[in-house]
């Protein structure tokens, strides 16, 4: 039996300097997220809650930008997810190097931003696309204790959306 392999990856907070890395990690992603201009990027990670980058020896191999509510960002599985909840922290995107997949980078982002927001009472939210169907995300999320809370069907995409209890604050993590 074959073990899967472990991530090497540190997560860490955006640096100005990722923004040329990051953008063709979001852009090979499509169409699970979609693509984006370095403009847009940009505006992304300066209105997040958190954007974390994933480096392997110095390198960022993935990125995860998360958006708080009570913004303006127009976005509509964003605007669904508002008008049915509050004290959220919304997974935008998630994007992971093609070359580095399978060695758990996604579970390091998602690690960093639970140890982030743990103690903030902000449930964790995201979506994953039922068409085109992404079942691997489906299975990622649930994996980390995603619930299934909703499905919309936009026409040119059907999505599933998922929500995770709040991280307890540290202290209590072990109790």
């Amino acid at each position: 039996m074959t073990s899967r392999p472990t991530s090497s990856a540190i997560a860490r907070p955006f640096r100005p300097g990722d923004l040329s890395k990051l953008l063709p990690l979001n852009n090979s992603a499509v169409p699970a997220v979609n693509e984006l201009t370095a403009e847009d990027l940009l505006d992304l990670v300066n209105s997040a809650l958190i954007c974390l980058v994933a480096d392997i020896d110095d390198m960022p191999a993935g990125f995860l930008l998360c958006i708080g509510d009570g913004t303006a960002y127009d976005s509509r599985n964003y605007r669904w997810l508002s008008e049915r909840f509050s004290n959220f922290a919304y997974t935008d995107r998630i994007a992971v190097d093609e070359k580095q997949r399978g060695r758990k980078i996604g579970e390091t982002l998602y690690d960093g931003l639970f140890r982030h927001l743990a103690g903030s009472g902000r449930s964790f939210v995201c979506e994953v696309n039922e068409r085109p169907p992404n079942p691997g995300s489906l299975k990622f999320h649930k994996r980390l204790g995603f619930e299934e809370i909703g499905k919309a069907d936009h026409g040119d995409k059907a999505v599933i959306y998922l929500k995770r209890p709040p991280q307890p604050a540290d202290r209590d993590r072990h109790a």
